[in-house]
């Protein structure tokens, strides 16, 4: 029998031809898409989609709507590329050709096509203008940099002034902080961006809140987030401040709430830095908004030209070209650090920057900030190109005013201060935080908080930075200190009264005497008579402090600070 394929299982198979006739219908032809008639209708309705796809582009992403910002490039194209496509559309062209393709360009798009290109060619001329291979002196020139003297020019300071965390651990406590409260805790969580102030003379972290989720900010967006935290980096101390009006405005909110957007909409044309958080003295709340102009050609020299305070509550907001006093983050450490690496690269030119090489540094891997008077200073080591591991030097910058002084010091990097602290307490297996740089005994001192597993500051240490051998450690601050100095003193690098700098004297009879077992160390309290305050001696420095009787007269030397004990530094018999 022979095989047939039209009966192939019972199934017709499409396109096998059996003979008989075809059952299937010719294709209906497509029926060519209809223009809008009216030219002018043609040109409204693609303004009209044009500005449509606009606003929702510009509401969503926020460019600024300035020449020097990259971004409005992006978004000018795309305009051009929304109008053109939409013209095709609405005059039914169907493509019939390349000679009427390019016909039709030219006769609908003309202004849209021209003014990408000339957008495009505006953006390469800027560029190659701010080149730094022809403008290497004027980067160098960002940051004008004056050499100081580190001895004379930063003060030594006393341990109520030394900040004892990092920004982790100022995480954790926060994060802790917010978890005792029953009636924060399952509504809001910790934004983890803690910057760095002076409030009333102290340094702190501030951090924000923001709700759990989207249903939590349906729910609780009414009153707006109710505090802020605010984290001592010395007694590790965590105060939730609760406000009378919540903050309403904040980078993690949304629609017109949101930080971003509302800037955008209130300067449109404004380029900005990634905005902080910052209290006035009052405890008010703003958002602290740096603007950003471009100063080499139409892209290069980003610099800072004031900012826009913006208060967190309210959202009112106000652009100052120079800022309050209380304004701490004007200059972000990051385009700090990017300007200070032109310095050092291209003050002696382009080329030499590549082939002689001569007096070309940048800076080290890292940084930190260090509280000196109402102000906060970026530190940052700086070293040569060559890659080894040793600093000429560093250099202080003040975030509000741009000042900024270098300091030449041959010595360790900063992570080399790190590995030397770590092996001093190898057996503890502590990881050492990223040093804050001191003056202690008028020596350059890199000062680290020792952590340990669970991230918890159990240690600290000093190391020297030109002779990073000397390394001190300590259970307390003032026990590492005079050990430090101690230190000094034996390698002849300071002389013996260096450990009294910044201390004052208490004299009188003992009133009382109480001792406690510290970490293994005996710890002896001595009250003087006519006085509520007590000064802790440790035994293992000094001696004489396990042989006084009440009544004995001496004199006490000790460090400032606040509360009823004070480090005693030595005790002496009258």
């Amino acid at each position: 029998m022979a095989f047939s394929g039209s009966d192939a299982g019972g199934f017709r198979w499409e396109g096998f031809d059996s003979g008989a006739p075809s059952q299937q219908k010719p294709p209906k032809p497509k029926k060519p898409r209809k223009q809008i008639k009216s030219p002018a209708a043609r040109v409204l309705t693609n303004i009209a989609v044009t500005l449509a796809a606009g606003f929702l582009y510009f509401y969503f992403e926020l460019p600024a709507l300035n020449l020097q910002s990259p971004d409005f490039y992006t978004f000018a194209l795309l305009l051009c590329a929304v109008y053109c496509g939409c013209a095709v559309f609405t005059s039914g062209f169907r493509g019939q050709g390349a000679g009427e393709y390019f016909k039709f360009v030219k006769k609908q798009c003309r202004v849209p096509f021209f003014l990408a290109i000339g957008l495009v060619a505006l953006a390469l001329i800027g560029t190659v203008a701010g080149s730094v291979i022809f403008r290497a002196k004027s980067y160098a020139a960002l940051l004008p940099v004056e050499d100081g003297d580190f001895a004379s020019e930063v003060d030594e300071i006393s341990y109520d002034q030394i900040p004892m965390l990092d920004k982790f651990s100022a995480e954790r406590l926060g994060d802790r902080k917010l978890g005792e409260l029953s009636d924060m805790v399952s509504q809001f969580e910790v934004v983890d961006d803690y910057t760095q102030i002076n409030y009333k003379g102290r340094p702190v972290r501030i951090a924000t809140l923001m709700y759990a989720d989207l249903i939590k900010w349906f729910t609780n967006r009414s009153d707006g987030l109710p505090a802020y935290l605010l984290i001592d980096m010395v007694t590790q101390n965590v105060e939730l401040v609760r406000l009378e009006e919540g903050i309403k405005y904040t980078n993690v909110e949304h629609f017109g709430r949101n930080l971003y957007r509302h800037l955008r909409f209130n300067f449109p044309t404004y380029m900005f830095s990634n905005p902080v958080m910052e209290v006035n003295e009052e405890g008010t709340p703003y958002w602290i908004c740096p603007r950003l102009v471009k100063t080499i050609g139409l892209f290069g020299g980003v610099d800072v030209k004031g900012a826009v305070l913006v208060n967190a509550i309210s959202g009112e907001c106000q652009y100052y070209e120079e800022v309050p006093p209380w304004v701490d983050n004007l200059y972000p450490a990051g385009l700090i650090v990017q300007q200070y690496d032109y310095y050092g690269m291209y003050h002696n030119g382009f080329l030499n920057s590549i082939f002689g090489q001569r007096d070309v540094k940048v800076t080290t891997d890292d940084y930190n900030y260090i509280a000196m008077g109402d102000d906060v200073w970026v530190y940052t080591g700086v070293t040569s190109t060559g890659g080894d591991q040793s600093n000429i030097g560093f250099i202080l910058t003040n975030q509000r005013t741009k000042e900024s002084k270098f300091y030449s010091c041959a010595g360790a990097t900063e992570h080399s201060a790190m590995a030397s602290a770590q092996g001093q307490l190898q057996h503890l297996q502590y990881t050492a935080t990223f040093p804050l740089l001191l003056n202690v005994g008028g020596q350059p001192t890199y000062f680290m908080a020792m952590k340990d597993k669970a991230q918890l500051v159990k240690q600290y240490a000093m190391v020297n930075v030109q002779q990073y051998q000397i390394v001190a450690t300590g259970d307390t601050v003032a026990e590492c200190e005079q050990g430090y100095l101690a230190l000094l003193s034996q390698n002849g690098v300071v002389d013996g009264d260096a450990g009294l700098s910044g201390t004052e004297t208490a004299e009188g009879a003992v009133a009382e005497i109480r001792s406690a077992v510290l970490d293994g160390n005996t710890v002896y309290f001595i009250r003087l008579a006519g006085s509520d305050m007590f000064y802790s001696i440790s035994a293992v420095d000094q001696q004489l402090a396990v042989i006084l009787n009440e009544g004995d007269r001496v004199t006490v030397t000790y460090r400032p600070g606040e509360g009823s004990i004070l480090d005693g530094v030595e005790v002496a018999l009258r």
